[in-house]
């Protein structure tokens, strides 16, 4: 399972014992914001894409869509979303708990303008029922492969 992998990952960074598993499924921004008990805006959800045939990850806020025109300017291609099993093969986590942690190399990490409104958000941890509490510093510090902040989103702006 890939929950374990990111408890793996996260125990040398110190913060694993932050992982909070669910009796009830959090593989959705509504399930995920009903099982942490926060705003749906604040579950911070991994996109999985495909770059010149290469995974990526854009993780953004939970009432953010990803705009096509934005997308196109950032990436210089046409946003497409993986399928369930190349998320499984490619990524390493299920869709509903693709996250941006243990990685492999070549999944590049972005982040979502859209998440730096909140103190702290909730992305899932390898599984459809976890997730971590993080700042947004935290966020991009312990993601793997981390690039850059990106605008690619829309309709979150008040």
């Amino acid at each position: 399972m890939s929950i374990q992998k990111v408890r793996a990952y996260m125990e040398p960074l110190g913060i694993a014992d932050r992982i909070r598993e669910f009796d009830v499924s959090s593989a959705t921004v509504e399930l995920a914001a009903v099982a942490v008990g926060v705003e749906g805006a604040r579950i911070a959800k991994s996109l999985s894409f495909k770059v010149n045939d290469l995974p990526i990850i854009i993780v953004a806020a939970g009432d953010a869509k990803v705009d096509n025109a934005k997308y196109k300017a950032q990436f210089h291609t046409k946003a497409k979303m993986l399928t369930h099993e190349e998320a499984h093969t490619l990524i390493g986590h299920d869709v509903g708990g693709v996250c941006p942690f243990a990685l492999p190399e070549d999944v590049k990490v972005y982040l979502d303008v859209s998440l730096k409104r909140f103190e702290t958000v909730f992305p899932a941890a390898g599984s459809d029922s976890s997730a971590i509490e993080l700042t947004c510093e935290e966020l991009e510090r312990y993601s793997s492969n981390f690039q850059e902040w990106v605008d690619v989103c829309k309709g979150w702006q008040v």
